[in-house]
């Protein structure tokens, strides 16, 4: 029963992207799945985030850029953020590397630092060349992303619904950074939305 102090908030209907229309406002009902990777990294004491600029991790590199208590490290290309990963690690903290899957060809030679060193590791990776990809060039390393990743020794998982990202990489987070082992998370194109070429 409500109370005088609860809102009465009066549903009109679920609309077909998941947002409830109300008489005075809209409330978004789908999970806020870049929120839940910040969140997830901060409380599991991820201290550095190394990237290459992702729009579909734009999100958490802005509020890691925000957070006087995370280091963002850009990256000129995605091996150097193995590397920093496992410096990192070195040097007593936890790191996490984001990327898109075209960056992932970059770094099979220096996933070797990896394995060959058991370094603790996690990734999360953004796919590309699968669901409505509109440029051809993504298409072959977004195929065998996850077998390359895999044949350097490294396991996969994979998130390919909202509901299901913040349980992934917390489960992530925990086999890299308590268990030791490597580790990167596919985040499907789906979750991402449709790109499409700007014309000016």
């Amino acid at each position: 029963m409500l109370t005088a102090t609860e809102p009465l908030i009066c549903i009109s209907h679920l609309d077909s992207v998941g947002k409830i229309r109300t008489m005075n406002k809209l409330i978004d009902t789908q999970p806020n799945w870049q929120e839940e990777i910040f969140s997830i990294l901060k409380s599991g004491g991820v201290r550095q985030v190394a990237y290459v600029p992702d729009a579909g991790h734009s999100h958490v590199i802005k509020r890691v850029h925000a957070d006087p208590d995370m280091h963002p490290i850009p990256l000129t290309t995605e091996e150097e953020g193995v590397a920093t990963a496992c410096g990192a690690w070195l040097g007593g903290e936890r790191a996490a590397l984001l990327m898109q899957s075209s960056g992932v060809g970059n770094c099979i030679n220096m996933f070797s630092l990896v394995s060959n060193c058991r370094f603790p590791f996690l990734a999360l990776v953004t796919m590309r060349g699968e669901w409505a990809e509109f440029n051809q060039w993504q298409s072959q390393m977004g195929k065998a992303t996850r077998a390359a990743i895999e044949l350097m020794g490294i396991t996969v998982v994979r998130a390919d619904r909202a509901e299901t990202v913040g349980e992934t990489v917390s489960a992530a987070l925990s086999a890299a950074f308590d268990g030791g082992e490597s580790i990167v998370v596919l985040l499907s194109q789906s979750l991402i939305g449709r790109k499409k070429w700007e014309t000016k």
